[in-house]
This record gives C-alpha cells, sequence and structure tokens, in this order.
C-alpha cells in the first residue's frame, strides 16, 4: 500500500463517482477497498478540503476523550466516530482506544521530539591541577546546594508533625 497524493485521492474520489467500482480502485491505486470506501464518505461528509493538509493535525487531549467516550461509553462505531469528527484514517482512532485502555484508561500524551541530555562536565584526560581544582569546586557547589534544597525539606517535614 502506497501513501496517496492530494491529487491522487481527488482522482479516486472523481473514478468513484464516475462509477468505477471499489475493486477496480483497489486495483488501479494499490490500496484496500475499505480505505477507499472510507474516504469517499469522508470527503462527502466534509467535503475536498478536508484533504488539504499541510502539516499533522494536532487533537486535544479533550477531543481523544470524547472520541473515546463516544465509543466505548456510548456504543457509537469507531467508523462513523472517526468520520463524524474528520480523522483520515479510522484507525487513529483505534490507537487511541488501544493505547487508552493499556494505560489503565488514561490519555496519556505522547513525547515529541528528541530527549534532552543532562548536562556532565566531562573530564579532561591532560587536565591541570588548577582545572581540575575548579571542577570538583564547581561540583562541591552543586552538590551543596541540593543537599541544603533536601535538608530544608526534611526540616519543614519535621516542623509539621510537630
Amino acid at each position: 500500500m502506497s501513501k496517496l497524493s492530494y491529487e491522487d485521492k481527488i482522482n479516486l474520489y472523481n473514478d468513484k463517482k464516475a462509477g468505477m467500482s471499489y475493486d477496480s480502485l483497489s486495483s488501479k491505486y494499490q490500496i484496500r477497498d475499505c480505505i477507499i470506501k472510507y474516504m469517499i464518505r469522508l470527503i462527502d461528509i466534509h467535503g475536498l478540503d478536508i484533504l488539504r493538509t499541510n502539516k499533522n493535525t494536532y487533537h486535544t487531549n479533550h477531543e481523544k476523550r470524547e472520541a473515546i467516550e463516544r465509543v466505548l461509553v456510548n456504543g457509537e462505531s469507531v467508523w462513523s466516530v472517526s468520520l463524524d469528527i474528520g480523522l483520515l484514517s479510522y484507525g487513529m482512532l483505534q490507537n487511541w482506544i488501544k493505547k487508552y485502555k493499556e494505560n489503565g484508561y488514561n490519555i496519556v500524551e505522547r513525547k515529541r521530539g528528541r530527549p534532552t541530555m543532562p548536562k556532565v562536565t566531562k573530564k579532561k584526560e591532560n587536565e591541570t591541577d588548577k582545572e581540575k581544582i575548579k571542577r570538583l569546586e564547581e561540583e562541591n557547589l552543586y552538590l551543596n546546594d541540593s543537599s541544603k534544597s533536601i535538608m530544608f525539606g526534611k526540616i519543614s517535614i519535621l516542623l509539621y508533625f510537630i
């Protein structure tokens, strides 16, 4: 299955409206007929503008929760809900439901982008004594600051219970 371009999707829609069968469209465009049926219904409901996507559409947690609840609580089909909210593929809603169940019926937002690396001062192999002393002083200063905040936290907890 190949990804269809915007022009291919318009041609597919026009071919279907001209009377081509789903089987012939499936063999012509090398995609399954259920995907073609979904795309035709999506365009019928939302118009050709639904296909114009310059970048990925972001769906908020609230939108996802509403769609998932419509399927799980109200008993609506995945197909009809995804068509109604205008998802480009009904598989997206199926994946949301699957992740929702895996995460203990909670919607967890997917982290995007590259994870940040912790800042670590590296030791130089041929480090002079002055550089080593400076590096160790900075390390001690950092450790002292963090230990003070830990001690302050412990003291405040003790004062709370007194």
